[in-house]
């Protein structure tokens, strides 16, 4: 996807800059996310990050290991909105990779669903 610079008028002012040609908004989510590689033919590649942002299209994460453009990957990620209020979320997405650097990836969403996943409950001792 190549940007392309250009000058905006909104509102009387000039905005300079790229243009940014993505279908859908991209949102700030900072949570921990897990995957591995579906489709590896040697070792099974998994490890952990942190989600960088998350659009409906896609999400941009940090890896531990550089992964490789094309490749289908499992991402879940612990969303950040309870289910009612009490029940935790994750986030299970499957999609490939598009863009890949050292320490991140960016994959585009195939498919997703959330499921509810365990909370961890501390007691105090003596309670």
């Amino acid at each position: 996807m190549s940007r392309m610079n250009i000058s905006q008028n909104v509102g009387g002012q000039n905005f300079g800059g790229p243009l940014d040609r993505r279908e859908t908004n991209r949102f700030p989510v900072k949570e921990d996310v897990r995957y591995r590689v579906l489709q590896s033919k040697s070792a099974q590649i998994t490890g952990s990050g942190k989600t960088v942002d998350i659009s409906s299209g896609g999400i941009l994460f940090t890896t531990s290991e550089p992964l490789q453009p094309g490749r289908l990957v499992e991402i879940s990620v612990n969303w950040p909105v309870r289910l009612d209020g009490t029940c935790p979320l994750q986030l299970v997405a499957t999609g490939r990779v598009v863009r890949a650097e050292k320490d991140r990836a960016a994959v585009r969403i195939e498919r997703y669903e959330f499921r509810t996943r365990a909370s961890t409950v501390f007691y105090a001792a003596g309670a």
